[in-house]
């Protein structure tokens, strides 16, 4: 683990290549905290936040059905698109850019296929639910990348207030945001709170702490960051408890 100590912020940099790595030939994950036989007892989460996996999934392959229950599930596509199928009924094809949730409830089946020709790639996030048990659900929605140039807009939301988000059921928020090179972001983790965040794309700044692309940067609450894009970034961040 690099941990990079500044006079403004603790900013714990998780470089790409010290992720979890599993390559099942359909399947190329990195694992941001311990994940099926990654197993690493610094990396067991961060606040709420349990998975965090940087999936490429080859054309036409994907998760076969298979069971969840008491856990909200978030998936940001990053290329490609991804085709859900559920056992309440649900089907929908997510793009790049665009994000899903499902909150597994009292326990619900589902698969994610890529039916491209190509390969997706996405940010699969797993956060506890405030409250255990509940009907499931599932939800999707675009968002234009040009509606969050140059700040951060809220995605998926446990938050009544957030009410263009997607809902989940956990004290925490999804926000991305594209920003050009040379542009700054000031972002603040309140007390008591864990952000991690993870550019889909591009390399940022932290406090001045170098993040590339797909590293994660696990914030500490009580702070506020200063954010400055390299070069043009994508950066995908959940705020949880």
């Amino acid at each position: 683990m690099t941990t990079t100590i500044t006079p403004q912020s603790i900013v714990d940099r998780r470089p790409f290549a010290t992720l979890g790595h599993a390559d099942h030939g359909w399947l190329n994950a990195r694992h941001h905290f311990s994940f099926s036989s990654y197993h690493d007892p610094d990396r067991m989460g961060w606040g709420a936040i349990r998975v965090w996996n940087d999936d490429e999934i080859a054309p036409n392959s994907g998760f076969a059905p298979h069971p969840h229950r008491d856990m909200e599930i978030i998936t940001y596509v990053r290329s490609g698109a991804i085709t859900h199928q559920d056992s309440m009924g649900n089907s929908g094809r997510t793009a790049a850019g665009d994000v899903q949730v499902m909150s597994a409830g009292s326990g619900v089946r589902h698969s994610e296929y890529n039916l491209e020709d190509v390969p997706t790639t996405l940010f699969q996030i797993w956060i506890e639910p405030k409250r255990l048990g509940g009907a499931p659900s599932w939800g999707a929605k675009p968002f234009p990348k040009g509606d969050r140039s140059g700040n951060f807009v809220t995605l998926a939301s446990g938050y009544a207030e957030d009410v263009d988000a997607l809902p989940i059921r956990a004290d925490a928020r999804l926000l991305a945001a594209t920003v050009a090179a040379g542009e700054v972001l000031n972002y603040t983790v309140a007390a008591g709170r864990h952000a991690y965040l993870v550019p889909a794309r591009g390399t940022i700044e932290i406090d001045g702490v170098r993040i590339d692309a797909r590293d994660g940067a696990a914030l500490e609450g009580g702070r506020r960051v200063t954010i400055t894009a390299i070069d043009e970034a994508e950066i995908v961040l959940v705020d949880s408890e």
